[in-house]
């Protein structure tokens, strides 16, 4: 169905409840609990009532509890964050049960968002159940990545969710876009007279994006082993950050016109000249050091099973096939247990078509870099030297934002409870990163790709 015309970044609703199926894992706790904290602190007028649903055997006052120690002081003790605590219950559900989500979704109060923490197939199996009851009107689903686990599952999975609701109300998430560098990037092409000619074939060399971690696997093997860093970070998060950058300008900053422009992005992107051995890398983590702590290696940690052959580095160059982009690479890299922890998209600028003879020194090409996790950036131009001043040199330039109004998963709740549907991940764009990789997938499974190592700490495989 067609996306509904969500024009701004629109109040969200006074009075919410928020149901998540899988309340008793990592994601609440982690990201999803910080994140709703954040999003009451900026919005005090705000009321959610928050239903915790898995299968748990806890009660609604361990629930409560859990959800205190998630939320700082100065929230708790605030209007929103009272009204919170006084409207946490606990739902022993099975997500595949038809009487548990009845009862779930019973007594919801204004508008109700579900939130899937549930791993694809149980969505899949979950939306199925759900299609034969009575839903809440206006009743919005929060699906999070992965989306299904390829292509074809991921059809599957749209399907099913299409048959409950308008696609405008589903809010796929990918946390990546409620980073306040998404904002920036929108604003640096869209608005900014110096640089929104920048994006373009005729300017830029190549483009890298990269999410280098120290972290190693930090006990996650139970999602990370046999999923990767292709699949964890490149088919999803990477990929939606390429759409941002290489999509034409849309004609409104409306739901449909945004996501219009990146799922054209999208379809135009492809692995680089057609071939995924040629322009993709695995490796994994051996033993090592990072920042003073040793870590083993990733198969020697707890619950991996080496042989799934699981990558935690992939790097990967593809094409974007449009007038604007054309013959630019575009090399997306991520991984795990590395020296450094970087975050960034950059933009390698080509070099001036003529340099005036008088002029010496050879600087190196000039770049544009934004900080994924910030949004900050830093623009390096070529300068007179400080000594000699005919002798050229790099100098950058350095903008930071400072601290961003919330947590990106505050974001992501904000557009979810507004119905701010534009940097939601759309259905057919989610099949498409599927597809990106699917010749990739098939070379590394075929071994095609060589697993390489790399020592934890260092830069990576050499």
């Amino acid at each position: 169905m067609a996306d509904g015309p969500q024009e701004t970044d629109g109040p969200v609703e006074d009075a919410v409840t928020l149901a998540v199926l899988g309340a008793g894992g990592d994601l609440f706790t982690r990201l999803l609990l910080p994140g709703l904290a954040s999003l009451l602190a900026d919005s005090p007028g705000l009321r959610v009532t928050l239903v915790g649903a898995g299968r748990r055997p806890w009660d609604d006052d361990e629930f409560t509890r859990l959800v205190a120690d998630g939320v700082p002081e100065d929230v708790r003790d605030a209007p929103a964050g009272r009204y919170l605590l006084e409207h946490v219950r606990w739902a022993p559900t099975d997500a595949t049960d038809a009487d548990d989500l009845r009862r779930l979704l019973d007594g919801a109060e204004g508008r109700t968002a579900l939130y899937f923490a549930l791993p694809p197939r149980v969505t899949v199996e979950c939306c199925e159940v759900l299609a034969g009851l009575d839903l809440p009107d206006g009743l919005r689903l929060v699906a999070e990545k992965p989306f299904g686990t390829d292509h074809e599952s991921a059809a599957a999975l749209n399907e099913r969710m299409r048959a409950l609701v308008d696609e405008e109300d589903i809010h796929r998430v990918d946390h990546f876009l409620g980073l306040p560098s998404t904002w920036t990037l929108l604003s640096l092409r869209l608005a900014s007279r110096a640089l929104a000619p920048l994006w373009h074939r005729d300017q830029v060399e190549s483009v890298g994006i990269v999410w280098d971690e120290t972290l190693g696997l930090e006990g996650r093997a139970g999602f990370y082993d046999g999923t990767g860093a292709l699949v964890d970070m490149v088919q999803s998060h990477l990929l939606q950050v390429l759409a941002v950058v290489a999509m034409e300008p849309p004609a409104a900053m409306t739901s449909r016109d945004l996501r219009d422009q990146i799922a054209a992005a999208l379809r135009a992107t492809s692995v680089w000249d057609g071939d995924p051995v040629a322009s993709s890398r695995r490796a994994r983590y051996t033993e090592g050091t990072v920042d003073g702590r040793s870590l083993p290696s990733y198969v020697d940690e707890d619950d991996v099973d080496p042989s799934l052959e699981t990558e935690t580095l992939a790097e990967l160059t593809v094409q974007v096939a449009t007038g604007r982009w054309a013959g630019v690479p575009f090399r997306l890299r991520s991984g795990k247990a590395l020296g450094a922890d970087r975050s960034e998209l950059r933009l390698t600028l080509r070099p001036p078509a003529h340099r005036v003879p008088g002029l010496t020194g050879d600087p190196g090409p000039e770049v544009l870099v934004v900080d994924l996790r910030t949004g900050d950036l830093r623009w390096e131009l070529t300068t007179s030297g400080r000594g000699d001043p005919s002798e050229l040199e790099r100098t950058p330039l350095v903008g930071r934002l400072g601290e961003p109004r919330m947590e990106p998963y505050g974001e992501v709740l904000r557009a979810v409870f507004s119905g701010d549907a534009r940097l939601s991940v759309r259905g057919d764009a989610a099949e498409r990163c599927w597809e990106i990789l699917a010749p990739v997938q098939e070379a590394w499974r075929s071994g095609e790709v060589p697993l390489e190592e790399y020592a934890a700490g260092s830069d990576g495989p050499a």
